[in-house]
C-alpha cells in the first residue's frame, strides 16, 4: 500500500480551491487553506451555495451540509502556517503560468521535504510549472471538475520527472476522498475529460456549420439527455 495522505493544504480559495477543501475534510483530511484574500472562502462559499441550489443535480455529500464542513477547514493568515505537516499540497490559483510558477516556487521553500506538490490547473501541465521546484519528481497536475454539482471525476496527470510513486500516492489519495482518478499516462492538453468534451462540442459545430442539424435539436437532445426525457 502506497503513502496514506491525511493532511492536505489548499492554496487559492476560489470556487474550486474550497470545493477541493470541502471534500477532503468530509472524508477525514486535516485541511489548512491559505488564499491573499482573506474574504475568498466566505465569498466561494456563498458562490457554492447559490450554485447547488440553483443546479437542480444531485451534490455529493461533502456539500449537503455547507457550514458545518467548512468549520472543519483550518484558515490560515500566512503561507507558512498553511504548509505546516502538509503531506499534499493543492495550488488552486487562477490560470495564469507565471503566477503558478511562482505559487509553486514559494511553496517549495516553505512545504515539508516529503510534501507532494499538485497544481488544479484546468489547462497547464506540471511539466511548465514543476522546474520552479527543487522537487519535480514530487509534481503532479490533480484536476477537479465541479464536485458540488455531483462530478466525482479527477484527472492525475505527472510531468517530465514524476515518479510512480508519487502518481500512486495522488491516486489513493483522489480515491480516499470519494472521487474517481482518471489517469493520464502521458501528457495530455485536456487531461481526459476535457479533452473528450472539447471533441464532442467541436463536432457540434461541424455538424451545424456543414447544414448537417440544425443547432436546435443538437440543444433539444442536450436537454433531453440531461433530463432523461426523449418526446
Amino acid at each position: 500500500m502506497g503513502k496514506i495522505i491525511r493532511n492536505v493544504s489548499v492554496i487559492g480559495t476560489g470556487t474550486l480551491g474550497t470545493q477541493i477543501a470541502l471534500m477532503a475534510v468530509h472524508y477525514g483530511c486535516r485541511v489548512k487553506i491559505y488564499d491573499p484574500d482573506k474574504t475568498s472562502f466566505a465569498k466561494a462559499l456563498d458562490r457554492i451555495q447559490i450554485r447547488v441550489k440553483n443546479s437542480g443535480r444531485e451534490t455529493l455529500p461533502p456539500f449537503v451540509d455547507l457550514s458545518g464542513g467548512a468549520a472543519k477547514v483550518q484558515i490560515c493568515g500566512d503561507l507558512g502556517e498553511a504548509l505546516e505537516q502538509g503531506e499534499l499540497v493543492i495550488e488552486a490559483a487562477p490560470e495564469d503560468l507565471a503566477l503558478k510558477r511562482k505559487v509553486f516556487k514559494e511553496i517549495d521553500c516553505q512545504a515539508p521535504r516529503e510534501a507532494i506538490l499538485a497544481t488544479n490547473s484546468s489547462s497547464i501541465p506540471v511539466s511548465r510549472i514543476e522546474s520552479a521546484t527543487t522537487r519535480p519528481e514530487k509534481c503532479l497536475n490533480i484536476h477537479f471538475y465541479s464536485p458540488d454539482l455531483g462530478r466525482n471525476i479527477v484527472d492525475i496527470m505527472g510531468g517530465t520527472k514524476t515518479t510512480d510513486e508519487t502518481m500512486e500516492a495522488g491516486k489513493g489519495w483522489i480515491q480516499a476522498i470519494g472521487c474517481i482518478p482518471l489517469t493520464v499516462k502521458k501528457e495530455s492538453v485536456g487531461f481526459c475529460f476535457n479533452r473528450v468534451w472539447r471533441a464532442i462540442k467541436r463536432e457540434c459545430l461541424h455538424m451545424w456549420a456543414d447544414g448537417t442539424v440544425d443547432f436546435k435539436d443538437i440543444d433539444r437532445w442536450w436537454i433531453a439527455k440531461k433530463d432523461r426525457k426523449y418526446n
